[in-house]
């Protein structure tokens, strides 16, 4: 079981949500800031995988794309943060490194919790496909319970990391208009990672709830009523809970496939953020032995 994931750190979707005066002026500052294109490509591509990351997340499709997104983003991301640039942005910036640290520490722990999760999920179809074969109600019963609750284990991961709670501070007051650049987009691929996260988690939840309503609705047989019937009307009947057998298994069929694709993508992007985390430590640390 996925164990409750409790962190209380977050990102908005936007940096407008923020009421502070201070980073307020700050993103004023960096609307008027050369494009990042100009600053260096980096921070461009950085910039426009940030966008197509937030684009998914906002009308997601297959799980499997949201973690190829995120791939993408912590790849632009790696990248970027071997840049001077990044240094020193993060650098003149203690307090956005700090909050850019503790996300990615949230994000890493969301995560390996998923991880957790899925191969719940996975149990726990490999049983119901096997009680649904066999026709055994009662352990079909007890495998859709049991994938009800893997299922709002993920529900809960995904609120957790949709309602996270602020979004990093950018570069200090002392900072040049390319370091409060750089931490904006930072900050906000950040953010663009926590929404696409918590979308991957409401898919996967998706088609898991869908395999157990398909499978619950094959084991509910109406006895009472059947006996009442005709002949034929008993094999039409019968026909028909094949049917609603065939339609689980497929259901589940799939839940295995979408289960497949995240084990291989999901060990990925987790060792990715805890890549990006280390090297933000690394950076961190840099600047408190200057």
């Amino acid at each position: 079981m996925a164990p409750a994931f409790g962190r209380s750190i977050s990102f908005p979707l936007s940096p407008a949500r923020s009421s502070k005066p201070r980073a307020a002026a700050a993103r004023h500052v960096r609307s008027v800031s050369l494009p990042s294109s100009r600053a260096h490509p980096l921070l461009a591509h950085l910039h426009n995988t940030t966008r197509a990351v937030r684009a998914w997340a906002a009308d997601p499709t297959s799980p499997s794309t949201g973690l190829a997104h995120l791939d993408a983003l912590h790849a632009a991301l790696a990248e970027f943060l071997l840049l001077p640039e990044a240094h020193a942005a993060l650098r003149s910036g203690s307090a956005t490194a700090d909050c850019l640290l503790d996300g990615f520490l949230a994000l890493a722990d969301a995560h390996g919790a998923f991880q957790e999760a899925v191969l719940d999920l996975k149990r726990h179809a490999a049983d119901a496909q096997a009680a649904l074969r066999r026709r055994d109600a009662a352990r079909l019963a007890s495998a859709v319970r049991a994938q009800r609750h893997a299922e709002k284990d993920l529900a809960r991961l995904a609120s957790s990391v949709r309602n996270a709670a602020k979004f990093p501070q950018l570069a200090g007051s002392s900072a040049t208009l390319a370091e409060v650049e750089v931490s904006g987009v930072l900050a906000e691929a950040v953010a663009a990672i926590a929404s696409a996260s918590a979308a991957v988690f409401s898919a996967v939840e998706s088609v898991s709830s869908a395999a157990t309503t398909a499978v619950a609705s094959s084991s509910k047989k109406p006895a009472s009523l059947i006996s009442l019937v005709t002949r034929s009307s008993k094999a039409a009947a019968a026909s028909s809970d094949e049917d609603k057998e065939m339609a689980a298994l497929d259901r589940l069929e799939g839940l295995d496939e979408c289960i497949a694709n995240m084990e291989a993508g999901s060990d990925k992007v987790f060792r990715s953020i805890l890549q990006t985390r280390v090297a933000l430590l690394n950076i961190h640390t840099q600047t408190l032995l200057i």
